[in-house]
């Protein structure tokens, strides 16, 4: 599952070497002032100071932070698109999540029938896109709790028995969320796992007992830690406490300031620290657009612009960004903007076993990268040492130059140019 460099794409815009400069967000430090060359799909190099490269093209400018390229581990739409359409949908979302500096996402579909699942499955292991790559699919569901569903359809709920185990193996998804305390949980997280299927724990009213047992079965990851789990109680701690508590473990946060208070946001990654704190959007197709009616996994869901619900209230997803989480993290007084960073880059890329290629800015590493302005905003970003968003620019004259504010690579362009380069998976 972890074929990665699977061809060669060109280097951006067709141009043999990029040269970035500016401050340099590495895995352990960064750099002040450094320079960074790009040639074909890897970095060459990481160097201090502002170094010449003849021939190579300069995408710099002032006030620049060169950053790994951001990975969200639970994706359910974006702009218009619900994942669950399949490979056109997913197609669309890649194009456009680059303006958000994402490079490589899951796409997520919540509990279906286990036919659904296993063509979305099929679906995500098929498409092949130009824009952020996809790294596999994320199954939330079917193996959940029918008390702490959420926006989850009961009907499509269901125990994880042998069958539904070795179907959803089958289906090849690269993340499952299971609730631990069903029956057969421990037996399906182990078959999971060795499988080699990374397994989260949630929508879950499990003790921490169960918690434990989980994770010592093959649990590693917290899907959306606190929400949609028991409450936790200073002497019934539960699945959120056990989850931070264990150093095996990987927790998902949704610090979009609607399903988490900021204050819980900041205790978590105390507890867990940057490295074991995976930040996660739970976005929808909502996201990116006005207040209205969408749709997530076929069901209509509302979205008032700042939180997506079910007709009842039920929180289902989110409108946030990648880049907006990542700005709101680096705002707390704990942490920086660097901690920020690692939180959606290197951390889920260890999760997924591709850190040695992903999540980093280093030599060898792939050229996957985002170029953030003096406020943290996206400018430009690069999936395989390509361009795939640069940011509009404001002449002197008030024009603009350069592509649109939105995604640079539109869906119609990405389906053009799969054939001639598409974005490798893993």
């Amino acid at each position: 599952m972890n074929d990665f460099i699977r061809n060669e794409p060109e280097s951006a815009d067709g141009r043999d070497a990029i040269i970035l400069r500016g401050r340099v967000l590495t895995p352990a430090d960064e750099l002040a002032e450094a320079s960074v060359l790009i040639r074909g799909d890897r970095i060459a190099w990481v160097r201090p100071g502002r170094e010449e490269v003849p021939h190579a093209v300069d995408l710099s400018a002032n006030g620049d932070v060169i950053a790994p390229g951001l990975i969200d581990l639970q994706v359910n739409g974006f702009k218009g698109h619900d994942a669950a359409g399949g490979g056109e949908a997913i197609n669309a979302i890649s194009a456009l999540l680059p303006a958000t500096g994402v490079t490589g996402f899951l796409p997520t579909v919540i509990s279906r029938p286990l036919a659904e699942l296993g063509r979305f499955g099929r679906a995500v292991a098929a498409t092949e896109v130009a824009g952020a790559r996809v790294l596999g699919a994320h199954f939330e569901g079917p193996f959940l709790s029918p008390a702490f569903r959420g926006a989850h359809e009961q009907a499509h709920l269901r125990t994880p028995d042998a069958r539904a185990v070795r179907d959803v193996v089958a289906a090849r998804p690269r993340l499952v969320t299971v609730a631990p305390e069903l029956p057969g949980a421990l037996r399906a997280i182990e078959t999971l796992a060795e499988a080699g299927i990374v397994v989260a724990a949630g929508h879950s009213g499990a003790s921490a007992e169960q918690a434990y047992a989980a994770v010592d079965a093959g649990v590693r990851f917290g899907t959306h830690l606190f929400n949609a789990m028991a409450r936790w109680h200073h002497r019934e701690p539960g699945l959120a406490a056990a989850l931070l508590a264990d150093p095996r473990v990987t927790v998902g946060l949704v610090a979009d300031g609607v399903h988490l208070h900021r204050t819980t946001v900041e205790i978590a990654l105390l507890a867990a620290g940057a490295a074991r704190t995976a930040l996660t959007t739970d976005q929808t197709s909502a996201a990116g657009l006005p207040a209205g009616r969408y749709l997530l996994a076929g069901m209509d869901v509302e979205s008032d612009g700042r939180a997506v619900a079910r007709t009842d209230g039920t929180l289902a997803g989110t409108v946030a960004t990648m880049d907006e989480l990542v700005r709101r993290v680096a705002s707390l007084p704990s942490l920086g903007l660097r901690e920020a960073v690692e939180t959606a880059s290197l951390t889920p890329a260890r999760l997924l076993g591709v850190d040695g290629l992903l999540g980093r800015v280093e030599s060898g590493c792939a050229a996957d990268l985002v170029v953030l302005d003096s406020e943290s905003r996206v400018r430009l970003t690069l999936v395989g040492g390509r361009v795939v968003y640069r940011a509009a620019e404001i002449d002197g004259d008030g024009a603009v130059s350069g592509p649109a504010a939105h995604a640079s690579v539109t869906q119609s362009r990405v389906k053009k140019s799969q054939k001639a380069s598409p974005a490798k998976r893993p």
